[in-house]
């Protein structure tokens, strides 16, 4: 709806003016806002959804206004990239781009947490790091994680080490009201740095944390760790069937999997 509202300019629009033109234009402008083609789609299918509840209830007659546009599902690039580039990654000398630099530093710390999101990371403080063991829990699904500390990560954190911040990342600086305003700055800055990284070493996707996430999955299985250990250590917590079988699984098992796909970087 946002997304929709900006588009329009904040004017308002009866469901009599929606056509197939008008969906045209709303697709290509999500496209020229970096969307992909899975991405345009995701809203497409929204809007028909609401489209097709106001045909039901009256309020329009169908106008075919999706005919033109794509509401599909498009087969995605991988995005795991194997042990290899990601060495390739770490080893990459950046000492006189600090902006580049930073943006590596952060995507190796996702990795070396088995994924975590750019937004965990983000809102990492200090305290979240107990005796070993940094513990937090996941915006996207509340679910709490912890995970053992390796030395990579704690090279990370003390490469930035500030005494003045509470947060154990150089990503937020202030815990205020500009939190959310930090953030995204951050977050394009940050995601610019990747995607200059990725075109640098010739990758064929864009690098960002998906692809850290995906590839410690991808790496983890080539190295035989087992899938349920692999969906715990990633945190998937809502597959009924998952849930079963995990819930015997220690912490334990989860962290020697991360010792062993961190190994030799």
């Amino acid at each position: 709806m946002n997304s929709f509202i900006q588009f329009r300019k904040n004017e308002d629009l009866s469901f009599e003016a929606f056509d197939s033109e008008l969906m045209e234009m709303y697709e290509a402008y999500l496209k020229e806002k970096g969307l992909v083609k899975n991405s345009t789609s995701y809203y497409m299918r929204i809007w028909r959804s609401v489209y097709n509840l106001a045909i039901e209830q009256g309020y329009t007659t169908d106008k075919k206004p999706f005919k033109h546009v794509y509401t599909g599902i498009d087969k995605t690039v991988k995005r795991a990239v194997p042990f290899k580039i990601i060495k390739m990654i770490k080893e990459l000398d950046l000492s006189f781009e600090p902006q580049l630099e930073l943006a590596r530093d952060i995507f190796l710390f996702s990795f070396y947490t088995r994924g975590m999101s750019f937004i965990d990371m983000a809102h990492l403080k200090k305290s979240n790091l107990q005796n070993g063991i940094l513990t937090y829990s996941r915006k996207k699904t509340g679910q709490r994680l912890t995970i053992l500390w390796e030395e990579l990560m704690q090279e990370i954190v003390d490469k930035y080490k500030d005494d003045s911040s509470e947060y154990l990342l150089p990503i937020l600086r202030y815990c205020d009201i500009n939190d959310r305003k930090q953030y995204k700055l951050r977050a394009k800055q940050i995601g610019r740095g990747l995607n200059k990284i990725g075109l640098r070493l010739e990758l064929k996707a864009p690098l960002t944390f998906y692809v850290a996430r995906h590839s410690w999955a991808s790496i983890a299985q080539d190295r035989k760790v087992s899938t349920d250990i692999i969906r715990e250590g990633l945190g998937h917590d809502n597959e009924k069937t998952t849930h079963i079988y995990l819930a015997s699984i220690s912490t334990s098992q989860i962290d020697r999997a991360n010792q062993i796909i961190l190994k030799g970087l």
